[in-house]
């Protein structure tokens, strides 16, 4: 499906990314890497879990900086980020029902609940399946982003990416509550504090579009 939007609405967007050269790959990658690796680990230390953990909130963020240093540095304006639009919404929406799938040991389980939705991973204990609530939300914003794709509606061409960093991290932020990870300040977990930067990073992204 990724490959028939670009083919369908995002060429132009890709272009954008060829003209950047192979190191834009690189940074990516690497602060991908970097990112999820960093952040999972460190939110399973100061959860008192051993191990090295990975985080797709982590790799979204490491990635975004990674690529916003590459582009200062090589003096590229506005944002590059719309042809991974598809491609993000569709592997949370899919890869978190492998998270729910692998039950207590993947470590992205939620809090216990009463609701009648709850889950017993295993141990029986009734959790909020948190792993669904963020896969519906993403396939929500899926379905409309390909409407607005197909639309080439203007605001979204532009901003699309920010707004998909902006619904992730928002929802995201809104879940971890939901999740039994150590805190850091306050009620807040380390998720916590990376989805209210990437919600900080959206705003201000959009704004410097709308002054440009």
């Amino acid at each position: 499906m990724t490959l028939f939007v670009y083919n369908w609405r995002l060429k132009d967007a890709g272009q954008k990314i060829d003209s950047a050269g192979p190191l834009y790959g690189v940074a990516l990658v690497a602060g991908a890497a970097i990112g999820g690796f960093g952040a999972g680990t460190l939110n399973l230390y100061l959860s008192g879990e051993p191990g090295i953990g990975r985080s797709i909130v982590g790799a979204l963020a490491g990635a975004i900086l990674a690529v916003e240093l590459f582009k200062r540095r090589r003096g590229i304006s506005g944002s590059t980020g719309l042809i991974f639009v598809p491609a993000f919404a569709t592997s949370v929406m899919v890869g978190r029902w492998g998270c729910y799938f692998a039950g207590l040991g993947d470590e992205t389980h939620g809090t216990p609940t009463g609701l009648p939705w709850g889950h017993d991973f295993g141990d029986g204990v009734m959790r909020h399946p948190v792993q669904l609530y963020e896969s519906f939300t993403m396939a929500l914003f899926l379905v409309v982003a390909l409407v607005l794709i197909g639309r080439r509606d203007a605001f979204f061409m532009r901003n699309g990416f920010y707004l998909l960093v902006l619904v992730y991290a928002g929802q995201r932020f809104l879940w971890e509550f939901l999740k039994p990870y150590g805190t850091v300040a306050g009620p807040f977990n380390l998720f916590h504090l990376l989805c209210a930067g990437l919600v900080i990073y959206s705003f201000v992204m959009m704004a410097r579009g709308r002054a440009s």
